[in-house]
């Protein structure tokens, strides 16, 4: 008995020994958070407004019935009408990572992509380089059936004792043919800090 318990005790030494153990670098007072956890660091705009915009703005439009058949979609880029520097690329492409996830909408270059996409073709086709069967065609890209657009806007307001900070966030999907807006939400985020 004594044997097989100092056998199985070498053989747990020898795995825990030969354990890849990655090093730690760096300094030893970063860690690792929960991307999901309230981040409440400031009342700028942060991870977690830009995470509830996403989920809200995915859920009510995927809930709309609008996107049946999964049309192509055009995103453009959500104005920032705020005081501060705000990555709104990032909420849309969060916005376009669910919806894609979800199986909802397929989408069309957007407009900083599109010049990327003409490139492309111009070199396939007119560089010479390609083989002629592997070559993209010019004129089979898909165009967009709808556009989606929106802003972000903040009324910052501030006393001796707190700061508010109100932030409005607005989508809306447009029928590119009709020019008809078929769809809008808002999501609105108040962030209050005392002093």
């Amino acid at each position: 008995m004594f044997a097989r318990f100092s056998f199985i005790a070498f053989i747990a030494l020898l795995a825990s020994g030969c354990a890849n153990t990655s090093p730690t670098l760096g300094n030893k007072n970063i860690s690792y958070g929960d991307t999901k956890a309230v981040e409440t660091v400031t009342n700028e705009f942060g991870s977690t407004d830009l995470q509830m915009i996403a989920e809200s703005m995915t859920r009510s439009l995927a809930q709309s019935g609008i996107l049946q058949g999964r049309p192509v979609v055009q995103v453009y880029d959500v104005k920032n009408k705020t005081s501060e520097y705000i990555d709104t690329r990032e909420i849309t492409t969060s916005i376009k990572t669910q919806l894609m996830k979800s199986g909802t909408a397929r989408f069309a270059s957007d407009n900083t992509a599109m010049q990327s996409q003409v490139d492309q073709l111009k070199l396939q086709n007119q560089s010479g380089l390609y083989k002629k069967s592997t070559v993209a065609k010019t004129g089979n890209m898909i165009a967009a059936q709808y556009r989606l657009e929106g802003s972000i806007s903040s009324i910052v307001k501030r006393s001796s004792d707190y700061k508010d900070v109100f932030y409005k966030f607005s989508l809306q999907l447009i029928d590119v043919e009709s020019g008809l807006a078929e769809w809008m939400d808002e999501k609105e985020i108040r962030k209050t800090t005392e002093r």
